[in-house]
């Protein structure tokens, strides 16, 4: 049997998810890294930790597969950046998008850049970053011959080639998506050259001829060909069918998404939404929020105790004990600030309406719908530039949970469509793979996405949605002064 291997680096894992053509998972593994907080506001991580967890996590797939691998797609979690030397050894740790020591360089970068990049502004984006460490004449900024996403660095510990695929250049802020190359606005904004970055290419290109020594460590052949893929967002909208209009992706991890593919960039005046290129001929376009799965382990940590612990099951089982809108208790999920539509780093994680009724299940059922309530809030915006959402497909690890699911369908008032994968950046990559060792097409692979059955909306419960979400959208502009004040 053929497989195809698709190797997906997120904020706080490296997943390998083996595949056969029709993308049936025949094995996976993950290797988890922790996230580096050397200051508060920062968030690190070890380039090195990264690269052997990625090894490991291909290793152990590899392990008694008697299947023949086709190659390997690459799938990497967006707007990392990484101080290197000219033989790529690092000079800084991986500078995450959950960092936010950029805050005030941000705000003195000239908006209309957004109009060539499609990033918002916000200290997420490796521009912002650049501007800080130029401003605050950090040593390794001065030292670096390149600055790389943690994508490229891999790649050039591998294989020695100074390459970046469109959706990856594209997440630093750096990369016009209109002529697929580099901004010079941006980069004198940033203070540094092209010549510190490398070449953008196309999601198909392929390289060959990886290490030695990395092979065996990964228990592959040398040859084996490594397609470039792109980044986990438009990855997963692919890997879950959300390729047409109308057709929307919700992907929930540590953090979180709202995405749907354009055959152009589409740029918001408001700056509330990114666009991302993808491929030569489309784009992605939606809004992240920085608290997903974060949240509900945020509040999983609060309400165990020694004699206690609670299990994601047992969290589960207690939210679905209160009714939809959690007897009018609303939380704002913004613990580590947010992205869109805001874009404010100062913003904080309230929860409102507490009285003494209620208990921990509705802190933690409030929790779930406020996530929710984010991602509806990006969804419409995207309404505002013209986007549908009329079938939604749901992607990350929010997808095991059952109830979250409903409170996502209820809030939309759409059904939801359930790969039974929840690896679909993974399988997007591997689909990438397959479109540039085998031919295949982009759109074919709603062929080959095995689903669950899909899930329907229970429109009594919408309409309880629609009030709450009536009083949450207000909730930010209400308390952003206050935000403001509590951050100084």
């Amino acid at each position: 049997m053929t497989s195809i291997l698709g190797l997906d680096i997120g904020t706080t894992s490296a997943k390998a998810v083996l595949f056969n053509l029709d993308g049936k998972v025949l094995s996976e593994n993950e290797q988890p890294y922790p996230i580096l907080h050397p200051e508060s506001g920062w968030a690190e991580q070890d380039p090195n930790q990264i690269e052997q967890a990625t090894i490991t996590a291909v290793q152990n797939v590899m392990k008694n597969q008697s299947n023949e691998l086709l190659g390997i797609g690459l799938s990497t979690a967006m707007h990392s950046l990484i101080a290197i030397d000219s033989v790529g050894k690092p000079l800084s740790n991986a500078i995450i998008w959950a960092d936010q020591r950029s805050t005030a360089e941000t705000s003195n970068i000239t908006s209309t850049i957004y109009l060539n990049t499609g990033t918002p502004l916000h200290p997420m984006s490796p521009l912002s970053k650049l501007k800080w460490m130029n401003k605050h004449d950090i040593e390794y900024y001065h030292q670096a011959d390149y600055f790389v996403t943690v994508k490229e660095y891999l790649l050039y510990h591998w294989f020695g080639e100074k390459v970046v695929d469109y959706s990856m250049a594209a997440s630093t802020g750096l990369f016009n998506i209109h002529n697929l190359n580099w901004d010079s606005n941006a980069l004198v904004e940033a203070g540094i050259s092209t010549n510190q970055l490398f070449e953008p290419v196309s999601s198909f290109t392929t390289l060959t001829n990886i290490k030695t020594e990395i092979a065996e460590q990964m228990g592959i052949m040398p040859d084996t060909p490594f397609v470039l893929g792109g980044s986990d967002g438009p990855l997963a909208n692919l890997g879950i069918g959300a390729i047409h209009p109308g057709e929307t992706a919700i992907t929930i991890g540590t953090s979180g998404a709202i995405r749907q593919f354009s055959n152009e960039p589409l740029l918001d005046s408001k700056q509330e939404i990114f666009s991302y290129a993808f491929t030569d001929d489309s784009w992605i376009t939606g809004g992240p929020t920085n608290n997903g799965g974060i949240v509900l382990k945020w509040v999983q940590d609060l309400i165990s105790t020694e004699q206690q612990q609670y299990s994601m099951d047992d969290m589960n089982n207690l939210a679905n004990s209160v009714p939809p809108g959690s007897e009018k208790l609303i939380f704002l999920p913004y613990l580590n600030g947010e992205r869109a539509p805001f874009w404010d780093a100062q913003a904080k994680g309230s929860y409102i309406g507490l009285h003494p009724q209620h208990k921990k299940e509705h802190l933690i059922r409030a929790s779930m719908e406020g996530v929710i309530y984010s991602i509806y809030h990006i969804g419409h915006v995207l309404e505002r530039l013209g986007n549908q959402h009329d079938t939604l497909f749901a992607s990350g690890g929010f997808a095991r949970s059952s109830l979250w699911l409903q409170i996502l369908s209820d809030t939309f008032g759409k059904p939801v469509k359930v790969p039974e994968s929840h690896q679909s950046s993974a399988w997007g990559a591997a689909w990438v793979a397959l479109g540039a060792l085998k031919g295949h097409n982009l759109k074919d692979i709603k062929h080959s996405i095995p689903m669950k059955a899909e899930i329907e909306p229970n429109m009594d419960y919408h309409q309880i949605y629609q009030e709450q979400f009536d009083i949450y959208q207000g909730l930010y502009h209400q308390l952003k002064e206050t935000f403001k004040k509590l951050s100084s």
